[in-house]
C-alpha cells in the first residue's frame, strides 16, 4: 500500500518501459509506504547486540566483574552513547573504554523492534 497525493503541478511522472511506446506517463509515488517507517529517535532507548566471542578491549579480554565470564555478551549501546556489558548469569556493567563509534562499527543492521527488554534479551537468547 502506498501514500499517494495528488500535487497539481509537481507531480512526479516518469515513462514506464511499457508505457513508453504509447505515449502514457505514469505516476511514482513520492512516499514511502507507511508500514516499515522505523520508531522516532525519542521513543528508542537503545540498541542491544549479542557478542558470542570474548570480548578484547585494549588488548585485553574483558571478564565480568561479578561471575567471571568472559563470552556471551548482550551489548548495549544507549541513547547516551554509553555502551553496557550484560553477562550470560544477567550482571550489567557499564564499559567506559567502548563507545557508541565502536558499537556502530561491530554491529549489523538493526532487524527487529522490541517493546521492553525483557522481549529484547529473550529475541538473543539471554
Amino acid at each position: 500500500m502506498l501514500a499517494q497525493e495528488s500535487l497539481p503541478f509537481d507531480a512526479v511522472q516518469a515513462k514506464t518501459p511499457a508505457s513508453a511506446g504509447a505515449g502514457v506517463d505514469a505516476v511514482v509515488p513520492d512516499f514511502p509506504p507507511a508500514d516499515p517507517r522505523a520508531p522516532a529517535p525519542q521513543d528508542v532507548e537503545g540498541v542491544m547486540m549479542r557478542w558470542m566471542q570474548p570480548l578484547v578491549v585494549d588488548g585485553d579480554v574483558h571478564a565480568c566483574p561479578t561471575c567471571g565470564a568472559y563470552r556471551d555478551w548482550i551489548v548495549f549501546c544507549l541513547r547516551d552513547d554509553s555502551v553496557w556489558l550484560r553477562c550470560r548469569a544477567g550482571h550489567q556493567v557499564q564499559e567506559p573504554r567502548l563507545n557508541a563509534a565502536w558499537f556502530n562499527r561491530n554491529s549489523g543492521p538493526v532487524d527487529h523492534w522490541h517493546p521492553t527488554l525483557e522481549d529484547g534479551l529473550r529475541h538473543l537468547g539471554h
